[in-house]
């Protein structure tokens, strides 16, 4: 195998020596050596180049609501679903516990409010008619007393100081009726009710949050998909929060990407994407724009927009949370007459080319349009086929007129 290592370093020898030997004889005859290629017509596209992170479009993911055991697993990751499949069944018991001990304070705390707007509870209003009965009864006694001791006093048989006595008594006596029939309309202050309202609204809450435990125990999938996380086992206990199972239809994805700002404004929703993942050499799938930015953030140095890419991948190749390389399609043009960039020369703002004829130079003034990574569309100036400079071999300056001596 030596041999033939040492095959090709004489071969590329001689390959360099034969340019020079060309060049060295160009130059000798007052030409200048220049790479050339002609304008041909192709499809060009002036695209975005990022990577991103592939998602389903659609996903469902469970977590634990409270801290419990899991009790089944009616599924394993892989698993094809239909909508309304249990997938997780938690252990209830602490669900149910905390469900019943909450539903317990929302009757008391109901049974409190109620109690408020009815004036109090049974026995406190029977009191309180009771009460308020006895005064009224009392109330006109002092009454029916007070003229008793008047016409007394005029006959002078009661004193002034008895007299005084039965007013005292009836002002007491209408005092304390007052009094119970405000307690009848309104025992409570605004504070008090406020207090028990807020109360009952806490129990109602609480009780509310346990149902939605208890109902939550049994993981259900809410569409059809594939089971593709399920980090958790039988009798692992789990805490609030924690992550219980994911379902998407994974043939339906996006990747989420981020383009630098100053491309922000090339984005369109339905513009064309290629996604490329290096797990998978050789392969490209096909997408569009769904979201385009609406604002821009800083992501370490750069400040950049977030875009939306919907992908399909019917036979499921590509995975949830991968990333992949994406080029997004910004500007198309079909049919279009192109040049290598490195053909384009500029003068004072006006751009041009030098198109070879019989071996000598002729700038071309041209109009570009779109720019790829390597060539860029000729819109007027310039026809198919016409042999443009790329530049001297040698580094030796161009200009209209030159004769040149096309090296390949």
């Amino acid at each position: 195998m030596e041999w033939i290592r040492k095959n090709k370093i004489v071969v590329g020898i001689v390959a360099v020596l034969a340019l020079f030997l060309v060049i060295v004889s160009v130059v000798d005859r007052g030409e200048i050596p220049v790479r050339a290629e002609a304008a041909t017509r192709e499809t060009i596209l002036n695209s975005i180049s990022t990577n991103g992170k592939i998602e389903p479009v659609e996903n469902f993911q469970a977590y634990a609501l409270g801290p419990a055991p899991v009790r089944k697993l009616h599924v394993k990751e892989g698993d094809q679903v239909k909508a309304g499949q249990i997938l997780v069944q938690l252990d209830d018991a602490d669900a149910r516990a905390q469900a019943a001990g909450a539903l317990a304070k929302l009757r008391a705390a109901e049974a409190s409010l109620n109690a408020i707007r009815r004036g109090g509870t049974q026995e406190e209003v029977l009191t309180t008619s009771t009460g308020l009965q006895k005064a009224r009864t009392e109330r006109d006694s002092a009454r029916r007393n007070l003229e008793a001791m008047r016409k007394l006093q005029q006959r002078g048989a009661a004193s002034a100081g008895e007299v005084e006595a039965a007013e005292n008594r009836l002002k007491q006596a209408e005092a304390d009726v007052e009094l119970l029939e405000s307690k009848t309309t309104r025992r409570y202050s605004n504070p008090e009710i406020a207090r028990v309202q807020a109360e009952a609204a806490e129990a109602r809450a609480a009780y509310e949050a346990a149902q939605n435990v208890l109902r939550n125990s049994n993981i259900v999938s809410p569409r059809a998909g594939t089971v593709y996380s399920l980090p958790i086992r039988e009798g692992a206990f789990v805490n609030a929060g924690d992550l219980l199972v994911q379902v998407a239809d994974l043939r339906k994805m996006q990747v989420r990407a981020f383009v630098d700002e100053p491309e922000v404004g090339k984005l369109a929703r339905g513009q064309q994407v290629s996604l490329t993942w290096d797990a998978v050499p050789g392969r490209t799938w096909q997408g569009v724009v769904t979201r385009v930015p609406s604002t821009v953030i800083n992501r370490g140095t750069r400040t950049v927009g977030e875009v939306v890419c919907e992908v399909s991948n019917n036979d499921l190749k590509l995975l949830p949370n991968v990333n992949v390389s994406v080029v997004i399609a910004t500007q198309k043009q079909e049919n279009a007459l192109t040049v290598p960039r490195e053909a384009i020369m500029e003068d004072g703002g006006a751009q041009f080319v030098y198109k070879i004829v019989e071996n000598k130079l002729q700038r071309k003034e041209v109009k570009t349009g779109i720019t790829s990574l390597t060539k860029i569309e000729i819109k007027d100036g310039l026809e198919e086929k016409a042999l443009v400079a790329l530049g001297s071999v040698n580094g030796q300056a161009l200009s209209d007129g030159s004769a040149v001596k096309i090296v390949r």
